[in-house]
């Protein structure tokens, strides 16, 4: 079973001189000598160093208080989230998974190994709680392969306790500023051992830096390679249940293949389209049981408004019973699909795409002319649902016209999300008021897909002989909130259209 830490810690260049002086540090009683630990890690890595690119480290640590398998993942400069397993021969499998969306089928071999002999320190308060742990590092760096090479340095670092203000960090450095210590041009020693112990041909080589997008057809590549960079993101904390992100995910899928249909004459759509119909697959999984849950946190907060004496039979035990016969994925079941071939497929194909991008006549022209049109004729689909649905009379083919133009707002939000960097604060308004749209549009299918559940919740009842009074009334409630909203959708959009500049 692996363990998850957040880690907040500062490292600095030292000499020779050891640890200065630290019981003048503010709120620090006692430095308690806690002596040497001797560690030996092996950080593994694909051939061409897929996880350093991405600030990941895997390693597999012996020594020290928490010898196993390590696997970190960057949140903040400083902050990393720490994995942690106990010691093995082989790599975790969970360690596996974890690192798949960035690994694919390449092998991960050890690529190098760090000796250290760590001198700790621990830092007190008066109630004689830990604030901080300070180690002095001798590491010894060996790049491992043909191109091998050695190198050695001494460092510091300072790793916050567990539930102390970050903010104690800043009064540390100050003492450590102070007698001479600097903060270290390294984020990490696995990064600090593979810059120096590189082979000379490639020392001192760095990734060259991104271009400013010129075209129309760079801003669009720009805006499609941050939702690719987004789902390899995720994907490990889509494995590991983060909360929120199986639903950045699906957007980020969402985003992308917007983005696709939006720019069809910047991007050919013939290469596009059936990406993004695998693209259309994968929010599909992410979102299995979504929906059902969106349905039933709806249903579960109107019972609760109901007062006891219109509860009329085992509603609530009935709304659970109906809730888990419709939920149809689990985390399984979605653990599967992201360890599946197709999926590790479409990564590949979308790598592909932004390496050599589909770039139509379009994608050369002025970025305002290009991406400004696009968008225009984006918003001038949601404008013809909403006043086609304005004009219709309540029911049946008036919602399905609201829930086209819902989907068509989501479309425009997105695509002025993607012109922000070229159009501005006009498209930054717009995103705002396709977002205002798509709230209230969203609220009322919410509506109507709630008034269908309980529709079949009270035949469900009904057939069980069970009363049908509550369902019945939740029903009337929400008929009532979609007809307000219908009734406020006539002024949102005036304000709308009137403040629209695109």
């Amino acid at each position: 079973m692996a363990d998850t830490k957040r880690e907040i810690e500062r490292k600095y260049e030292s000499d020779d001189s050891g640890l200065p002086d630290l019981t003048g540090v503010a709120g620090v009683a006692a430095v308690v000598d806690k002596g040497v630990a001797h560690l030996d890690a092996t950080y593994y890595d694909t051939p061409d160093e897929r996880l350093a690119a991405a600030s990941i480290t895997l390693r597999r640590r012996t020594g020290g208080s928490d010898a196993g398998w390590h696997l970190k993942f960057p949140v903040a400069p400083g902050v990393r989230d720490e994995i942690q397993a106990p010691l093995a021969d082989s790599l975790p499998r969970t360690f596996a998974g974890l690192v798949r969306s960035r690994v694919r089928d390449a092998e991960l071999v050890p690529v190098v190994r760090l000796r250290s002999d760590r001198d700790v320190r621990e830092l007190m308060d008066a109630d004689g709680r830990l604030l901080a742990e300070v180690g002095v590092d001798a590491v010894q760096a060996e790049r491992l392969g043909e191109d091998g090479g050695t190198v050695q340095w001494t460092e510091i670092e300072v790793e916050l306790a567990d539930g102390i203000d970050p903010a104690f960090l800043n009064k540390v450095e100050k003492r450590l500023k102070k007698a001479g210590v600097r903060p270290s041009s390294s984020a990490s020693k696995l990064q600090r051992a593979l810059e120096e112990t590189a082979p000379k041909k490639k020392r001192g080589k760095k990734a060259p830096a991104a271009e400013e997008p010129v075209t129309a057809g760079d801003h669009v590549l720009v805006y499609v390679r941050a939702q690719r960079d987004a789902i390899v993101e995720l994907d490990p904390a889509v494995r590991r249940d983060v909360y929120d992100s199986v639903h950045k995910m699906r957007v980020a899928t969402r985003r992308m293949r917007s983005a696709f249909m939006t720019y069809g004459k910047v991007l050919d759509r013939a290469v596009t389209d059936p990406i993004g119909e695998e693209l259309k697959w994968l929010a599909g999984e992410l979102g299995v049981d979504r929906d059902q849950e969106v349905l039933t946190e709806r249903l579960t907060a109107a019972l609760g408004e109901l007062p006891r004496t219109l509860m009329s039979g085992p509603v609530r035990t009935r709304l659970r019973t109906w809730s888990k016969a419709r939920s149809g994925g689990s985390r399984r079941r979605l653990l599967s699909v992201l360890d599946g071939q197709r999926y590790l497929q479409l990564l590949e194909t979308l790598d592909a795409l932004v390496a050599d991008p589909p770039l139509l006549e379009a994608a050369g022209g002025k970025p305002e002319k290009v991406i400004g049109k696009a968008v225009r004729k984006d918003f001038s689909k949601v404008s013809v649902l909403v006043e086609q649905g304005l004009d219709m009379e309540p029911g049946h083919d008036r919602d399905l016209s609201l829930h086209e133009a819902r989907k068509k707002a989501k479309r425009a939000r997105y695509a002025a999300e993607s012109a922000v960097p070229v159009l501005g604060d006009p498209a930054g308004g717009l995103v705002k008021s396709m977002k205002s749209l798509q709230n209230l549009l969203g609220d009322h299918q919410d509506s109507v897909m709630t008034r269908e559940a309980l529709q079949d919740l009270a035949r469900q009842a009904q057939g069980a002989g069970e009363p049908s009074f509550t369902y019945g009334l939740l029903y009337g409630r929400e008929e009532r909130r979609a007809v307000e909203d219908e009734a406020e959708l006539p002024g949102l959009w005036k304000e709308i259209k009137s403040g629209t500049s695109i």
